[in-house]
């Protein structure tokens, strides 16, 4: 109830007022059954506006800490999260990827629909990184059909580290529906999963203009986080024959040369 009063009488007519989406596509998204949303992912307020701009509730996953946070923000951000649909992954153990696909499969199972960032990760830089297989995994199992869904300008609404968002027309775009079930009797197999996501991909591509880059953004991510080392000091040159040396310590000009 909290959920659908949030969505249609709060939260959904103040995002359309504030920020007028420019919206195509959107009856891409199949009435009923098992739909998997496949996004790219450029900001934080993504997870907030595909929800709002699409007629059935729309599942999420999320890390734990968003849930426990303290003060008034904390309460705000975990009221908001759990009345949008998004479910809490604990994110510090060694199979948090698969706890996430784990709940989004129940979800799928029962009918819903489930979103997705391919990516596994915000875009470091806005262009469009290579998709981790997952999304093409929930598609085999559930056999859901598969909508790609194109933030177009969120990484402008609200860069990677601010609170509020700017006032700005935001925009998306939903592809039409993939069907993998061609597939169905190739489950577990690596290398359809993979084409089945370098096929979502190329949609995402298709949709956003985004320049593609086949390497995964979280690993790129780590490259660019890990300390670089300290230059190496190089080495002084060695005195010609015969010149005078120079004392660099105390130590040096107290000893004699050649002792």
């Amino acid at each position: 109830m909290f959920y659908w009063l949030l969505k249609y009488v709060v939260l959904g007519p103040l995002l359309r007022v504030l920020f007028r989406p420019d919206v195509r596509g959107r009856e891409n998204v199949p009435d009923s059954g098992p739909v998997i949303l496949a996004c790219n992912h450029l900001s934080f307020s993504d997870s907030i506006f595909t929800p709002l701009m699409v007629g059935r509730r729309v599942t999420f996953v999320a890390k734990a800490e968003y849930f426990t946070g303290r003060g008034v923000k904390g309460r705000l951000m975990r009221q908001f999260f759990l009345a949008t649909g998004t479910i809490p992954v604990d994110r510090s153990g060694g199979r948090a990827a698969q706890a996430a696909l784990d709940t989004l499969l129940r979800v799928l199972r029962a009918g819903g629909v489930a979103g997705i960032y391919p990516e596994g990760t915000r875009s470091p830089d806005g262009r469009l990184y290579r998709g981790k297989t997952g999304v093409a995994r929930l598609a085999l199992e559930s056999g859901a059909k598969v909508v790609p869904v194109a933030l177009l300008n969120t990484d402008e609404i609200q860069p990677t580290g601010t609170l509020i968002p700017k006032i700005r027309r935001v925009r998306m775009r939903f592809g039409p529906a993939l069907d993998f079930s061609r597939y169905a009797d190739s489950r577990g197999d690596r290398f359809v999963e993979r084409a089945i996501t370098d096929e979502i991909m190329y949609e995402l591509m298709a949709l956003s203009g985004r320049e593609y880059v086949d390497v995964y953004a979280g690993k790129l991510k780590t490259s660019i986080e890990a300390p670089r080392p300290a230059p190496a000091t190089p080495p002084a040159p060695a005195a010609p024959v015969g010149a005078v040396r120079t004392p660099s310590s105390p130590l040096d000009a107290a000893t004699p040369e050649g002792r």
